[in-house]
This record gives C-alpha cells, sequence and structure tokens, in this order.
C-alpha cells in the first residue's frame, strides 16, 4: 500500500523564494489599480484621526538611503496606527523652493546667478522642481508607502505661496518680522545670507594673530609708571581688522600692563592678568615683566589708535570675554559679529562692514577694494607688520563655519535683512515653555531643541537668491522708507492665489501696488520692490498653515512630527517659532527624531569613498521589504549603520521570518476555523503554551509600537519565528501534524494555534514587510479576513489576556532546558556515528529530585515528540554504572540515550516494537494504522 498519500503533507502554493524584486511591482500594481489608498480612506472616515505631519525633502535628485530610512519610518508608524482604526491620511511634501534645487540647475545650466534671466530662470526653476518630485514620488511609493501622492503639497504651489504671504503678514502685524541691518553669516561663494540651519562646521586653518593698538591716551592713572603702551587682542579672522571699532573688557576681571621683549622689539602691552604667563609663551616670549595691575571698568573710554585706518577707537566693556583662551581684550568690529553688534549698539559704534555680496572689500578700505576677504589676510597681517602693530602671527586649526550647501567657510557680514524677533512678544520664552509640552522621542531631543532656542539670535529671512518667494515689502523712490501694509500684504497674497509668486518679478512695483497708494511718510507714489526672497526654512516652517490648517481631513496641530536629528535646529525650530507666533502653540504633539545613516564602520557615506548604499539599487537587488526590515532592526535613535554585508544578514533574516508564514499556511491548508476550531480549553497543553507565547508575543510588539521602537518589534518578532516558532514548537508538532489522521483532536489542535499565529504574525509585520504581509494575506483562509481584501484594510489583531498564561510559560521554558539537555546527548551520539537522526534513539532520563521527577511525569506522553526521538522512558532509579550524563543546566537531571529498539515504522518513521504485529499493515506502527484507517473511513 502507498502510505503516502495517508501523509498530511504540508500544501500551499506560497512560494518559498522570495522574488521581492519580481514580485513586489505586481502587488504595488494591484494596490494602485484598486486603489487601496482611498479604500483605506473610506473604510476609517469617522475614525478618531491621527495626523504625521511629512516633513519636506528637497526635490533636486534622486532619493538617498536617508531618505528611505524617513519614509520608512514613517509609513510604519501610519500602518500600524490605520490598523489600530485610526484615521492616519499621509500627505506627503517637497521642499521646492531655494539654493538646493537653485545650485543643482545652475550646475546643469553651468551658469551663475548673474548670467540669467530672472523669470526665465524662475520657469526653469520650476520645471526642475517638478521634475524631480515626480521621480522621488515613484522612488517612495516603490518602498511601499501609502500616501495621497496625487495631491502632495509642494512649496512652489500656489495655495501654498499664498499661505507663506499670509503667515509673513500675520508675523508682521504683530510686529515680530522688522528690517535692520545685523551681521548675519554670509555665504560669500552662493552669495546669499544663511540661517543657522544652513551652517556645518569643520576643520580650518586660520592665521592667528596678536595685534596691539597704541594708546592716544595716558595710562599712568590706572597703571601708575606707565606712561605708553598699547591693548593688545588675539584674532583668527585678520580680514576684520579694518572694521575694528572698539576693544572691549570685562569690568570685573584684573589686566595687567606687561613689558615684553619680542621680535628685536620693547612693547607695553595691556592682556588679562591670568593670561600672561599663557600668551607670553604662545607668543614665544622670554622676557617679560609685570609694571602694574588694574580692574577692567578702570579702562573704559581709554582711547586708541587704529594701526592703518584713519580712526581712533576706545575700550568698552562687555561681558562675554574668555578667560582660558585669547588675551582677554575682546577685538570688536559690529559689522562682523553678533556679540560685537549688541554690544556696538549700546555704545552707538558705527556698523562698519566694508565686504560686498562676493565676500570683496569695497572701497571703503583703502589698498584692497576688490580683494577677497581670505585672500586679504595674508596682506592685511604683512601691514601691521609693517604699522609695527603685529606682536605675533601663527595658524591654529579650528572649527569654523561652512556654508551646507557649497561646503565654502562663510563670514558674519552686517547688511540690511528681514528679520523675525525672537525676543518680541516673549516668543522666545513662550517658546521654550512650549517645549517642555511636547513629547520628544528620544526624551534627549528636547533639551537639544530648548539649547538652541536658548541661544539662538534672531531669525534672518532674508536670502539673496532668484528662486523662492519675494519678500512683500517696498521702499518709496523718493525717501527710502519701507512701505508694508496690511493693504499691500493682502492684495500681494490674493494676485498669488489666482496667478503664481512669479508676478513679483514680472510686473512692476505700480502694478503690484494698490491704485491711488502713497507713501506714508513723504507722500510720493513711486516704489521700489524688494530683492530679497524668504529663507526656504519659512516656506517650510509655516506648513503648519499651508497644509495642516488648509486640508479640512487634517488637523492641527498635528500628531506626530517626524525627521532627522538635524531639524532640531531647521524644520522642528522653524515651525513651532511660526506657529507659536501666529498660533500660540506648537504645530506637533510629539516629535521622534532619528539618526545619519553610515557605513558599516560607523563612517559617513560619500561616492568618493565608494560606501553608498543606494536604495534603488538595493530594491533592485534584494526587494523593498528587505529595505523595509533593515529600517527596522536598527534604533533609530542614534547614527544607524547600513551596508551590504547588513543587508545580506538582513535578507537571511527574513528568509526565516518568511519560512515561519510558509509552514503556517503549508499545515493549516486543511483547516477551516469556522468548524475546524477546538476550543482553548480542549487545546493540547503545548498548544495552549504556543497561543500564550503568540499572545505575549502581540502585547510586546503593540507595546514596541506604541513606543515608537520597531527594533525592539523586530527583534520579538525575529526571535518568535526562529526560536521559539521554527526551533522548537513546529519540531515538535511535526509528527502530529503529518502522521496523525486528518481530522484529529491532536491534529486540529495544533492546527486551531497555528492559524491564530499565522493571522496574528501577518498582521503584526504588515507595517514593516508591507508586501510580504499583502503575499501572505492572499493565502489565508477568508473566514479569518473578516471581509479585509488587504491586509492594509484589516484591523490590529485583538488581544486576547486570557490566553496568556505566564504560569504555562514558565513550566514549558523548563521543559525546553530540559529538551537542550537531551539534545546535546544526541548531538554527541550523531558525533560518534551511533545514529543518524533523533528518530534512531531512545531516550531515559532519571531526576533526582522528586518535584523534577513529577514535573517529567507530566509530560511523560509528549516527551517523544517533544524531543524528536522514537521512545522515552522515565527512570525511577539510576545505578551507579549506568551511562548517564548529568545536565549542566537543571542540576537534577540525567540523560541517557541508545539506538532505538524496534523497526522503523515506514509511515512515521519512528522506530516502534509494534511494527509487524499487523499482518494488514506489516510495516507501519499501531499509531499509524489507526491514522491509516481512519484515512480510508
Amino acid at each position: 500500500m502507498n502510505y503516502k498519500e495517508t501523509i498530511n503533507l504540508p500544501q500551499t502554493d506560497f512560494p518559498m523564494k522570495a522574488a521581492l524584486k519580481d514580485r513586489e511591482p505586481v502587488i504595488f500594481k494591484n494596490w494602485e489599480e484598486g486603489d487601496l489608498y482611498g479604500q483605506i480612506r473610506k473604510a476609517r472616515n469617522g475614525a478618531p484621526k491621527f495626523i504625521l505631519h511629512d516633513g519636506p525633502p528637497y526635490a533636486n535628485g534622486d532619493i538617498h538611503i536617508g531618505h528611505a530610512l524617513n519614509k520608512i519610518l514613517k509609513d510604519y508608524v501610519l500602518k500600524y496606527k490605520t490598523m489600530r482604526g485610526y484615521d492616519a491620511p499621509y500627505v506627503p511634501g517637497w521642499d521646492c523652493h531655494g539654493l538646493p534645487v537653485e545650485h543643482q540647475l545652475f550646475k546643469e545650466l553651468k551658469k551663475t546667478k548673474h548670467d540669467v534671466d530672472h523669470v526665465d530662470f524662475r520657469k526653469k526653476a520650476r520645471a526642475y522642481a517638478k521634475k524631480y518630485v515626480d521621480i522621488q514620488k515613484e522612488q517612495f511609493k516603490r518602498l511601499g508607502i501609502f500616501g495621497d501622492w496625487e495631491h502632495p503639497y509642494l512649496t512652489m504651489d500656489n495655495s501654498y505661496v499664498s499661505a507663506i504671504i499670509h503667515s509673513f503678514a500675520d508675523l508682521y502685524k504683530k510686529g515680530l518680522i522688522y528690517r535692520g541691518q545685523k551681521p548675519i553669516h554670509w555665504c560669500s561663494a552662493c552669495e546669499t545670507a544663511l540661517a543657522e540651519a544652513e551652517i556645518e562646521y569643520a576643520d580650518h586653518h586660520s592665521p592667528s594673530i596678536f595685534v596691539k593698538f597704541e594708546f592716544v591716551d595716558p595710562i599712568d592713572d590706572v597703571f601708575p609708571g606707565v606712561k605708553q603702551g598699547n591693548i593688545m587682542i588675539w584674532t583668527t579672522t585678520p580680514w576684520t581688522i579694518p572694521s575694528n571699532m572698539a576693544t572691549a573688557v570685562k569690568e570685573d576681571l584684573k589686566y595687567a600692563a606687561v613689558q615684553i621683549k619680542h621680535d628685536d622689539a620693547e612693547d607695553v602691552v595691556v592682556m588679562l592678568a591670568d593670561l600672561v604667563e599663557k600668551v607670553c609663551a604662545q607668543m614665544g616670549v622670554q622676557e617679560r615683566q609685570v609694571l602694574g595691575i588694574t580692574e577692567g571698568k578702570k579702562l573704559e573710554g581709554k582711547r586708541y589708535r587704529h594701526p592703518f585706518m584713519d580712526r581712533t577707537n576706545q575700550v568698552i566693556l562687555c561681558d562675554f570675554v574668555e578667560t582660558d583662551e585669547g588675551v582677554g581684550c575682546i577685538h570688536i568690529a559690529p559689522g562682523h559679529g553678533q556679540d560685537d553688534f549688541e554690544v556696538g549698539k549700546k555704545y552707538n559704534l558705527a556698523v562698519f562692514a566694508p565686504v560686498n555680496d562676493k565676500g570683496e572689500f569695497t572701497k571703503d578700505v583703502p589698498g584692497f577694494a576688490g580683494m577677497k576677504v581670505f585672500a586679504a589676510n595674508k596682506p592685511i597681517i604683512e601691514l601691521l607688520k609693517e604699522k609695527k602693530a603685529l606682536v605675533h602671527s601663527a595658524t591654529t586649526l579650528h572649527s569654523y563655519p561652512h556654508c551646507w550647501r557649497c561646503k565654502s567657510p562663510v563670514i558674519f557680514r552686517a547688511t540690511p535683512q528681514w528679520f523675525i524677533r525672537i525676543d518680541k512678544h516673549n516668543l522666545r520664552k513662550k517658546t521654550l515653555d512650549e517645549i517642555k509640552k511636547v513629547k520628544w522621542v528620544p526624551a534627549r531631543g528636547e533639551g537639544r531643541i530648548a539649547s538652541m532656542v536658548e541661544s539662538r539670535p534672531d531669525w534672518c529671512l532674508s536670502r539673496q537668491r532668484l528662486w523662492g518667494v519675494p519678500i512683500p515689502a517696498f521702499y518709496c523712490a523718493d525717501c527710502g522708507a519701507e512701505v508694508l501694509s496690511d493693504e499691500m500684504l493682502a492684495n500681494f497674497e490674493k494676485k498669488v492665489e489666482t496667478e503664481s509668486a512669479d508676478i513679483w518679478f514680472e510686473k512692476t512695483a505700480a502694478e503690484l501696488i494698490p491704485a491711488g497708494f502713497a507713501c506714508p511718510k513723504c507722500g510720493h507714489a513711486k516704489f521700489i520692490k524688494e530683492k530679497d526672497i524668504l529663507d526656504v526654512w519659512f516656506d517650510s516652517g509655516v506648513s503648519h498653515q499651508a497644509v495642516l490648517k488648509k486640508r479640512p481631513y487634517l488637523a492641527f496641530p498635528a500628531d506626530l512630527y517626524l525627521e532627522g536629528s538635524d531639524q532640531h535646529r531647521g524644520w522642528f525650530q522653524t515651525a513651532i517659532l511660526t506657529a507659536m507666533g501666529i498660533e500660540g502653540t506648537a504645530p506637533f504633539k510629539s516629535v521622534l527624531t532619528h539618526g545619519f545613516v553610515v557605513d558599516g564602520e560607523g563612517k559617513k557615506m560619500s561616492k568618493s569613498k565608494g560606501n553608498v548604499v543606494a536604495p534603488l539599487e538595493t530594491i533592485n537587488k534584494y526587494g523593498a521589504d528587505i529595505l523595509r526590515l533593515w529600517v527596522s532592526s536598527v534604533d533609530y535613535a542614534d547614527d544607524v549603520r547600513c551596508s551590504e554585508n547588513i543587508l545580506v544578514q538582513l535578507a537571511d533574516a527574513y528568509r526565516k521570518i518568511r519560512n515561519t508564514l510558509r509552514y503556517l499556511l503549508g499545515n493549516t491548508c486543511d483547516f477551516d476555523p469556522a468548524k475546524d476550531r477546538v476550543p482553548y480549553g480542549k487545546l493540547n497543553q503545548i498548544d495552549r503554551w504556543a497561543l500564550s507565547k503568540t499572545y505575549s508575543l502581540l502585547k510586546k510588539v503593540t507595546e514596541a509600537y506604541d513606543l515608537y521602537e520597531f527594533f525592539k518589534a523586530y527583534r520579538l518578532i525575529y526571535n518568535f519565528c526562529v526560536i521559539e516558532m521554527s526551533s522548537f514548537y513546529f519540531d515538535a508538532l511535526k509528527d502530529r501534524l503529518y502522521t496523525a489522521s486528518k481530522g484529529s483532536h491532536l491534529r486540529r489542535s495544533s492546527q486551531t494555534v497555528l492559524h491564530d499565529i499565522l493571522v496574528v504574525l501577518t498582521k503584526i509585520v504588515a507595517p514593516i514587510l508591507s508586501f510580504t504581509a499583502e503575499e501572505v494575506w492572499g493565502y489565508v483562509n477568508g473566514h479569518a479576513k473578516n471581509g479585509a481584501a488587504s491586509v492594509h484594510l484589516a484591523e490590529w489583531p485583538m488581544l486576547t489576556r486570557e490566553y496568556i498564561d505566564p504560569s504555562l510559560e514558565e513550566k514549558w521554558e523548563k521543559m525546553i532546558e530540559v529538551r537542550k539537555a537531551v539534545l546535546k546527548v544526541l548531538e554527541d551520539m550523531r558525533q560518534a556515528k551511533e545514529i543518524g537522526n533523533g528518530l534512531e534513539a531512545r531516550v531515559m532520563l532519571y531526576a533526582d529530585e522528586p518535584e523534577l521527577a513529577r514535573f517529567l511525569e507530566e509530560f511523560k506522553r509528549d516527551l517523544a515528540s517533544i524531543f524528536i526521538v522514537s521512545e522515552v522512558e522515565l527512570a525511577k532509579e539510576k545505578k551507579s554504572d549506568d551511562n548517564y550524563k548529568k545536565s549542566d543546566t537543571i542540576t537534577a537531571l540525567f540523560v541517557k540515550a541508545a539506538p532505538a529498539r524496534g523497526t522503523k515504522c515506514e509511515r512515521c518513521w519512528c522506530f516502534s516494537e509494534t511494527v509487524g504485529k499487523d499482518s494488514t499493515h506489516p510495516t507501519i506502527c499501531v499509531k499509524c494504522i489507526d491514522a491509516v484507517q481512519r484515512y480510508h473511513a
């Protein structure tokens, strides 16, 4: 007789080989053709909302691995919240204006902003941004990201730009926006102002010079006996010396007049008394003598002569003197430093900044006009030497601000700009108070953004670029007065809504200003338009107004903002500052930040190093689900590693999870939960254990998702599949699943639990392995789907707490430890070639304590299947010469194994002494005879 046909072998068309790169596009096509996102929105209509607001990436190239990390994390959140019953729409957005797009377009055109027609360039920039919006959109969709891709928000759209203008007007009316001359970071290469968020710090070699300024006032009244001397400063920016307008000391510090000999010269210089030894050592001064000491406040007002500019300056007081570096006397150039500017206002110092947009000296610095400031460092040092004002020079390596886009070192330069007042109406304090009310993930994000808001200067809104939203201000052509009114702002906002922001550049001031409008200061009616555009951080910062407030299916404030940790100084900060100014509240309830992606060794990725992991290449090689699994495997709170080797490991982990799902499908192929389900009270104990572990997993994974700890969810799911299921439960079930009669209680009990595991596991991996979960869902029994055609329309599994039995789990943990001890002995037998596999063995156990003996007796009937052997005996005693091996982990347990007795059953492959006892079925055991007879019945 052919007994093979009586075996219940797993049956499923779910393929073992994933072939994700081929199968995923088919699944994605089905999603699109069936409008799955639209179906989800309809299904969740009226449910409580959960709004994750998308931070817009720049539309200027293909997506990179950082984009993939960010978008996939967002997708986890939204798919999970959707399954939990929330209405969680996703509106993707793009930042379309500003330097990132402009920079790339100029590279393609091989031109600068001085070589193009402004209006024509804006048209090209719009087309360029649109091109990359479309490219990135398709790339994000290929990652399995669900969203309203047909209606994204673009910062260049008319409706969005009108919201920018409206937000600007609102803040202006409240007195938070003003125009003033202040020093700001300036990139000479890009010829534009930069915000704090656009600055990167990198090591830079700079000149380090000690310069003396000769007093024109006597100083013997503060240093008795010292008739003439110099105040000495130290700086790493010699190019700012022409703009020196004062030297600052701290009133309560002690300053010394020191006679020094250097380079065959002898001078008396004033410096901080506590730094005399250190400074003289730095300058290589061997001979020195302190002639007198005084307090800083007594030096205030002392005048000195600029070494080469026709100017007499004075000593002033400040509170930002460093006492561990420099010389304690601060070179003050109000046109080139924020602190300098602030103290300069107190003393009415001129804001002298003789540097143009290209970073060149103007004619206001004789002998240096047209020279780049960094190139001027060396000749200025030579001039100081010639004027006998240079005491010492060297080179120093220090951290210096650079432009985030072109990587060039920047300068501080005072020019007329538009700003947001950070301290007006207590905006800074209110923002800091509001930050405390927001939930920050990880928690350290709160301190990070608070410290940045606390120390930031006024926000410079002006950008001297071509592609962006114009600052809608006018200036009187006659008196130069700044002209901005509610009527003018509202008028421009309407024009932008119906036409576009390009009208600012296409039309004259007369065409843009309401008819009959005159300068309120002088009465003239001719005006000049502002040339600057708004900082792109303002564009994206007010997305809470342009998107959250404008789209009725969204909500303000959002439940979550989720971006990289660099956005503490970028988007998170610009969003909360504008929202506090406009609404008086934060635009988000929670903020989650992730680190940057680095290579496998923790190094920054770069094309030159060849260590870049490109998401599109990864998808084409492994599939999007492998990339999604990688995102779930990393603790995003810090920088995360990605490399080919890491992806290979993740592909292997994926196969194990997939094989688990395939095993579950194959072994429930003939199970109909509507009629075959076994009630909980009648389940076998091992099945109740597996059910308990499944719902314990569900509980822990749900908690991990709730806390956005996806790496914990991944680890829990992986361990469950590999350790608890594949390595134990599935092994222990094989005999009953394959050889027990098809409809037996023993088999249906296990299938009941395997079916629950399949449904729970498929659902909880769906936010992570979106394509694979959908593929599995297609093979799940229809009764289990509850009408959900897609797993992404299904509800999160209900946590049946009565299925969780900690005492049962504890009991089976102990049994698993016993099993490990048995498997160790069997492995020794295999190594010794005494057996080929476990079914060729019989195991004897001896318990040297009553409690363990009772424990083993309770499991006696199932021990053979648990150990996957043919026979298990529980010995009542152990003779001294018995060949038992003591367990390493269970002290009272002794294990012995020997070749199995009897004959191998043709059907179940177990060895049994009952084989041959039945003449009708002489090659199978009594257990299999019963199954065969039931099969034919």
